[in-house]
């Protein structure tokens, strides 16, 4: 009986002690959770958004894109940055130029860059001009601080388009290496905006801006541009649908929607001076 007594007091002792270990690391977990949220609401916009961007990229790769969910994140982050905080205002030096007759040279603030995704602002003064590239491989963020910039947006076309029977080849055209695309967008927004979303096949993976007026473009791409990965930035001519071949059926409303586009060098009088952004701290941690 003694041994019985013995053990069964044994048993005792350790279920309260698994009792009190179990509440203790909810206690802890509980706590956690608490102090995450805490930090979360002290973060800065800036550097909840990097914090996002972290966990939204950390598979990045290229072609990859996020899931629905992560999209919908760091959309949401995105979509609360404010002017004020990155320190930004349209009366800053960068939005201004000195000549008007000059192509205006075109600022971007360099917040953050590592292999998964970069962050970083381009600040255009009016009449600045971001020509038309790409983004290979890329899902690229971008929302407009403030200002009003005419965006002009394409997709590869992949599929014959609509009253095509088939694509035309290079060698059809008039100029044998021009690529057909469809116009995405063509338009003027007003900032601040809703973030827009390009995706490595589509959502206006080519596009180019031009300022209206001065105007600044919060951008985060996953992954980055990279020379020696095959990443590198492609600029492009873009021509009427009517330079193709005559014997293209296609009705007149319909070829406004497509356009050939044609690689080219970088643009001799595009000009992007690299600055460090010097705004509210981002801490990488």
């Amino acid at each position: 009986m003694g041994i019985g007594r013995n053990s069964s007091e044994s048993k005792g002792r350790e279920l309260r002690e698994l009792r009190e270990d179990t509440n203790t690391n909810n206690n802890n977990n509980n706590k956690s959770r608490k102090n995450r949220k805490q930090r979360q609401r002290k973060m800065s916009a800036g550097q909840k958004l990097f914090q996002t961007c972290k966990e939204v990229f950390a598979s990045s790769r290229p072609w990859h894109v996020p899931s629905p969910q992560h999209i919908d994140m760091l959309r949401s982050v995105l979509g609360g940055i404010k002017q004020e905080d990155v320190g930004l205002k349209p009366d800053m030096p960068y939005f201004t130029t000195n000549n008007p007759r000059k192509i205006p040279k075109i600022t971007y603030l360099h917040i953050y860059e590592c292999q998964q995704f970069s962050m970083g602002i381009f600040c255009l003064p009016p009449s600045g001009v971001i020509p038309l590239h790409n983004h290979p491989g890329m899902t690229v963020f971008s929302k407009l601080l403030f200002g009003t910039m005419h965006i002009k947006s394409y997709d590869w076309v992949v599929d014959s388009p609509p009253h095509m029977s088939t694509i035309v080849k290079p060698s059809e055209t008039k100029t044998p290496d021009m690529r057909l695309a469809k116009v995405k967008v063509d338009a003027d927004f007003d900032g601040p905006c809703d973030p827009s979303i390009l995706y490595p096949a589509d959502g206006g993976n080519l596009h180019c801006f031009t300022a209206v007026t001065a105007c600044a473009v919060l951008d985060v791409l996953g992954p980055p541009y990279s020379d020696p990965d095959g990443r590198d930035c492609t600029y492009y001519h873009n021509f009427p649908f009517s330079n193709s071949s005559d014997e293209i059926s296609m009705a007149e409303e319909e070829r406004t929607s497509y356009e050939w586009l044609q690689e080219k060098e970088k643009p001799e009088k595009f000009r992007v001076l690299v600055k460090m952004y010097s705004g509210p701290k981002i801490v990488e941690y």
